[in-house]
């Protein structure tokens, strides 16, 4: 006997032994089975992370698509703009060449903003000044000029100094003092996702055409203007003069009307 023959003998002795004692692993892998609930909640998983990836997939397309139609907004309300401009000039060469005067429109918004405390103010000034949103001093919000609001504005010039913005007033109101209402929340308009959340029902759905709404007071000024947040503007630089602060602007004071000059006042309030 060969020492191959006796080696071929002692395996065929151990194999039996083998798998009596459980040493065949893929035969008990094979008979192991996996739970349902198990097998569920790996489906479930499954399905939530193709979601979730989906749903990124789609946020990133929007994003990008809105990207674009805000840079288009933006360009085609500049070439607005820029048309607007160049058009009065010509008018007021026109003008001008024929030895006349060219009377610009009458503005159609105006910019108020409260300068006076509560002390002393009178039940109907009070209640004109918060249908305006002006609750606290240096608050500041637009109004749509027609008749009823221009009355209303006179009844409470002691209290307020106002003037007409121009658009670029507008605009760094905006940019930079600019809070939205959110669920009657204060939230900042960090991004061009807040205006579309409140107002982008009616067509504004980026800062350039929140910006042009109030600028033009289109058909939807007063969803624009009721979304803004009233603005809270700091005391202005070099202050306000004690004595002067009750008088009119057109006596020397800083009360009422004050035109054209309310931009240089917004620009040390800001």
């Amino acid at each position: 006997i060969t020492t191959a023959h006796l080696f071929t003998k002692a395996t065929m002795v151990f194999t039996p032994l083998k798998n009596i004692f459980g040493g065949n692993k893929k035969d008990d892998k094979k008979m192991a089975k996996v739970p349902e609930s198990v097998l569920k909640k790996q489906a479930t998983q499954a399905k939530i992370a193709d979601q979730a990836k989906q749903a990124s997939y789609e946020a990133k397309q929007k994003k990008r698509q809105d990207k674009k139609d805000a840079i288009a907004a933006a360009e085609k309300y500049a070439a607005e703009y820029k048309a607007a401009d160049e058009a009065a000039i010509a008018n007021r060469r026109e003008a001008k060449a024929q030895g006349g005067f060219y009377v610009p429109a009458q503005p159609k918004v105006a910019l108020v903003i409260r300068i006076r405390g509560t002390i002393g103010v009178s039940p109907k000034a009070k209640k004109i000044m918060q249908l305006f949103r002006l609750r606290q001093i240096h608050n500041a919000s637009f109004v749509k000029l027609n008749e009823s609001t221009v009355r209303m504005l006179r009844l409470i010039e002691p209290y307020v100094t106002y003037g007409y913005p121009t658009r670029s007033t507008i605009e760094k109101l905006i940019l930079k003092r600019g809070f939205g209402k959110l669920n009657k929340q204060r939230i900042p308009i960090a991004d061009n996702s807040v205006i579309e959340e409140g107002v982008g029902s009616v067509g504004i759905k980026c800062c350039a055409d929140l910006i042009h709404e109030i600028c033009t007071v289109g058909p939807h000024f007063k969803e624009a203007n009721n979304f803004l947040w009233p603005f809270k503007l700091t005391s202005p630089r070099g202050g306000f003069s004690n004595k002067t602060k009750l008088v009119h602007f057109l006596e020397g004071g800083e009360a009422g009307n004050r035109g054209e000059e309310i931009n240089k006042l917004v620009k040390r309030m800001i």
